[in-house]
């Protein structure tokens, strides 16, 4: 990549970091990807599944196809990075780099297209509302893969405390299954000084917490891989009053989906023994959640093929992460594989959903490479 793209990259990759928006809400930035597209006279279909977008790249006679993908959408998070091109959304933040994705993406489909060594069709997936909206399942839904068929599907994350520029390849799952928790407390309210007038949903949440904390260690196979946690507890607004209702929430995660079906109905189990105990009503609330993200064979060698010969460096040693990824879906689908790539040092506040966090522009290069390399191999 010439360094006159790599500026553009950044530029753009910073006026996204600077204006994010939250899940369900990418319309400006969808409006920014489609006139940078219009700037490269690449064709695009907007309006896939919400603010979704495929930018579709054709040449040649081969009826081989694939599909690369990015993501959009910011967090909740209030900036504290001070970099120059904070977010000017108060309480919102791209702190998972879905601004670096998508700008690699456009400098992806930059490079393929000044490239007349490929034959066939790529599609680029802008996909909104990653972090928990169903943005995925929403572009299926929409049709994305009879509207736009393809192949194989490949995407990245960028990965904090991977060197800078780094592929990682992993051999089978990359991240794991994830559901959200909601559990919903309804005991008796009363006076504090009066206890035993109430059925008090503090000491009832307090007690499920702890048990909750019991699954992964007396429940799960020490083999396996899981994850409880509760992150956040609410309830009364008066000292002097036990209140009447608490509501905790949090997630779960493994790196099967049995695993995940497991702590699902173990959790379950304990809500029923502690409202039991408590003499309370505890309604547990496990939405649909996302299954595990795991490469395909072919497609996982097929990648690292790809970084080869993007002349990046290559790790195939990285164990899973107990994080969660919707890119799940689309390998559900179709086979495919994700990659992470280094995004550099991690410590001081740069991992990811960090209020610190900002996506590390010197590794452009690098994500877009690497996407119109797994391309070319792809529709070969």
């Amino acid at each position: 990549m010439d360094n006159t793209l790599h500026d553009r990259l950044t530029q753009w990759r910073r006026h996204l970091h600077a204006n994010p928006e939250l899940t369900l809400h990418e319309q400006q930035t969808a409006a920014f990807v489609q006139a940078r597209l219009a700037e490269l006279g690449i064709q695009f279909t907007a309006g896939i599944g919400g603010h979704g977008i495929v930018a579709s790249l054709t040449r040649g006679q081969s009826n081989r196809s694939v599909g690369l993908r990015a993501d959009m959408d910011a967090l909740p998070i209030h900036e504290t990075s001070g970099v120059p091109h904070a977010s000017t959304n108060p309480g919102v933040m791209h702190a998972c780099g879905h601004d670096g994705h998508t700008t690699s993406l456009l400098g992806a489909a930059a490079l393929l297209q000044a490239d007349p060594t490929w034959s066939g069709t790529i599609h680029c997936v802008f996909q909104p509302a990653e972090e928990g909206g169903g943005g995925a399942k929403s572009m299926i839904a929409d049709h994305l893969f009879e509207r736009f068929p393809m192949q194989r599907i490949f995407g990245y994350h960028n990965w904090p405390g991977l060197q800078a520029g780094t592929v990682a390849v992993h051999g089978g799952p990359v991240m794991a299954a994830g559901n959200r928790l909601a559990f919903t407390i309804t005991g008796h309210g009363g006076h504090a000084a009066l206890p035993h007038l109430t059925r008090d949903p503090m000491v009832a949440s307090a007690h499920l917490l702890l048990a909750l904390q019991s699954i992964v260690a007396r429940s799960v196979d020490p083999l396996d891989s899981a994850v409880v946690t509760i992150a956040t507890m609410q309830a009364g607004s008066a000292a002097n009053q036990i209140a009447g209702q608490a509501t905790m929430r949090g997630t779960m995660r493994a790196l099967r989906n049995d695993v995940r079906d497991q702590v699902e109905q173990t959790i379950r189990r304990i809500a029923d023994g502690v409202a039991r105990s408590f003499d309370v009503k505890i309604d547990v609330d496990i939405p649909p959640g996302i299954p595990v993200t795991a490469n395909h064979p072919a497609e996982r060698d097929l990648a690292a093929h790809a970084v080869t010969a993007a002349a990046l460096p290559l790790r195939r040693d990285l164990a899973p992460a107990m994080t969660g990824e919707d890119f799940a879906w689309y390998l559900q689908q179709r086979p495919g594989a994700f990659v992470w790539i280094g995004n550099g040092p991690g410590d001081n506040g740069r991992e990811l959903h960090n209020a610190n966090y900002d996506f590390n522009d010197a590794i452009l290069p690098a994500a877009a490479g690497y996407l119109a390399s797994v391309a070319r191999r792809a529709l070969q």
